[in-house]
């Protein structure tokens, strides 16, 4: 042990202290061998961690000596390399020459000594110019990687050796550009979406200053300063918002309102375009993002880029080969009924099938693609199918009017007058029998919103909450749910192979995020019959009696943190507020 007990410092700026549940207390510890008997299991698992680390940090230093020994040699007539050529050779070696808190770490094992030497790597006795003889040559390629992508826990690992950020604030900054689409998960590593280039590429040409790491960093200090009382809160408000002449950089003398009210002369496309390099004929081919996702920009021509594409896999040759891809706009066959070409075309709600062209200002007859076609897939006949709906399935036996099947905005339903329900797939539009048509015409409908279609897949209990999560599809597609909770799946994640304890994830996120996220709609009261009140005899208006110079003041309720939908006249309080506060850091 050492002789006076060792004190160590925080790395971490503002970190908190360890949970008083795991924190070493008392004036001795009991050793693993009287634990073994009390504990089992976890339980003596947690303990023997927190031993080991605890003596350990009272330990002195541990001594170990590192060996190198290099090895030269000369080959000839290597292939492709004729005549002698040199080469080295190297080796490390590690002993221990003092265990020191080393020794902690193999304590309570069958043979500690046993252990610590595991640990060595001996190189035999060797003298400098000494001969060694080669007893086997086994060359092995190697290729480097580039370095891997950060995880959350890597990530707020590299915030804290840049002294950006604190610990209370790590678990927000993840969850934020998780839900601003920055990221999406690839397993647990972190890959970047293309919006998040387009946002860099704004913040740092038009506010490099503000995404400096060094100026966020030193104003992380400024904040711990403030919070503990070291630094005066207005004076830097003041200084920060309109700047000090005195600063040693330009955003400081200048100030944020300088910077943010100022006309910028943005170029969009240049920001929001992301080069990839120089096709074969001569033009640049980028990645932009756009309202509805990101795209591929090769001259004149546009594609959508398929979602859950990593970055740094869309090289140029990939982004041909999506370009050339059939996207639509091509003729699939003439249509013998009416001699109309038949096309497949790509629209802003996705693929559709066209019967003829636009002529006169006449529309021509149009069909979305089941969920189950895609653009390379579908043929002459799957889209004769489609313009063949609504089909007609048979007459309803109360007024003889046609029962009809086809697809919509919500899915695949039958149809009787104004009448409708839903099917439980979009094969069922040529498959439903009258016979079927008319049960589902029969049943309640659910007054508002349609019926609920059947899991896609059922995954299993929350172990938190218990209750069951399964995978549905909805107006805004697959999300997974446990009849309380909905979380929209994410890029990457499929309702084939989303896993229960992604499931959850997603779902606790949906709980944590929003405090009004959706649930299970409440049953609403039922309106109680309110009786009319006797009408009552005007009674004479009197002016009501004020004391002179004295005024009721009215109580009011001071303004919690909102959405700003509240009460009429908050965005007046509010700016109000925002006049009283730049007023107080102007000084006047």
């Amino acid at each position: 042990m050492a002789d006076v007990p060792r004190t160590y410092d925080r790395k971490v700026k503002n970190a908190q202290e360890a949970h008083e549940a795991i924190r070493p207390a008392g004036e001795s510890f009991r050793s693993l061998e009287e634990a073994t008997s009390q504990l089992s299991g976890d339980e003596y698992a947690v303990y023997d961690l927190i031993w080991k680390r605890t003596i350990a940090s009272q330990m002195v230093d541990a001594k170990l000596t590192s060996d190198r020994v290099r090895l030269l040699a000369t080959l000839s007539d290597l292939p492709g390399r004729p005549g002698a050529t040199e080469v080295g050779l190297s080796a490390n070696g590690l002993r221990i020459e003092f265990a020191g808190f080393r020794r902690a770490y193999v304590e309570g094992s069958d043979d500690p000594e046993s252990e610590l030497a595991d640990q060595e790597r001996l190189l035999p006795p060797l003298t400098e110019g000494s001969t060694a003889t080669v007893s086997l040559a086994d060359a092995k390629g190697h290729d480097t990687k580039p370095p891997d992508r950060f995880s959350e826990a890597t990530l707020i690992k590299k915030l804290e050796d840049l002294g950006i950020g604190r610990p209370s604030t790590y678990a927000s900054v993840m969850k934020t550009i998780d839900r601003r689409g920055y990221v999406w998960k690839k397993g647990k590593a972190l890959v970047p979406a293309f919006k998040a280039f387009a946002v860099v590429n704004l913040l740092s040409t038009y506010f490099a200053d503000l995404v400096d790491y060094q100026f966020t960093a030193a104003m992380e200090d400024s904040l711990d300063a403030i919070a503990s009382g070291d630094r005066e809160l207005e004076p830097w408000l003041k200084s920060f918002y309109f700047g000090d002449a005195s600063a040693p950089t330009e955003f400081a003398k200048r100030g944020l309102h300088a910077m943010v009210t100022e006309q910028l002369d943005f170029d969009y496309a240049a920001i929001n375009s992301l080069p990839l390099g120089t096709a074969p004929d001569g033009e640049a081919v980028s990645v932009r993002s756009g309202r509805y996702g990101p795209y591929l920009v090769h001259g004149e021509r546009r594609v959508s880029i398929p979602e859950a594409t990593e970055p740094d896999s869309l090289t140029v040759t990939r982004a041909l080969e999506l370009l050339d891809a059939p996207s639509g706009d091509r003729e699939l066959g003439t249509d013998p009924a009416t001699g109309l070409a038949v096309y497949l075309k790509a629209g802003r709600y996705g693929p559709y099938v066209q019967l003829g062209e636009l002529v006169d200002g006449t529309k021509p007859k149009t069909a979305s693609l089941f969920s189950t076609m895609t653009l390379e897939t579908i043929t002459f006949e799957d889209a004769q199918k489609l313009l063949s709906l609504p089909r007609e399935i048979g007459a309803h036996p109360e007024n003889q009017e046609m029962i009809f099947a086809t697809n919509g905005r919500y899915g695949p339903y039958v149809m009787w007058g104004k009448d409708s329900r839903s099917l439980e797939s979009e094969d069922e539009i040529f498959s439903v029998d009258l016979d079927k048509a008319l049960h589902l015409l029969a049943q309640p409908k659910l007054r508002g919103r349609r019926a609920a279609a059947g899991p896609l897949r059922e995954l299993g209990p929350d172990p938190i909450t218990g209750k069951e999560v399964v995978v549905k599809t909805g107006k805004f597609g697959p999300y997974v749910t446990d009849g309380e909770v909905n979380a929209t799946l994410r890029i990457g994640d499929t309702p084939e192979t989303v896993t229960i304890d992604r499931a959850c994830e997603l779902l606790a996120e949906r709980r944590n995020a929003d405090p009004t996220a959706r649930r299970a709609p409440a049953k609403k009261a039922a309106k109680k019959a309110v009786k009319k009140a006797p009408a009552k005899k005007a009674a004479a208006k009197k002016a009501p009696a004020n004391k002179a110079g004295v005024k009721k003041a009215t109580a009011t309720k001071k303004a919690t943190g909102g959405t700003g939908r509240g009460a009429k006249g908050q965005g007046a309080d509010q700016s109000a507020t925002n006049a009283d506060l730049i007023s107080r850091l102007s000084g006047e």
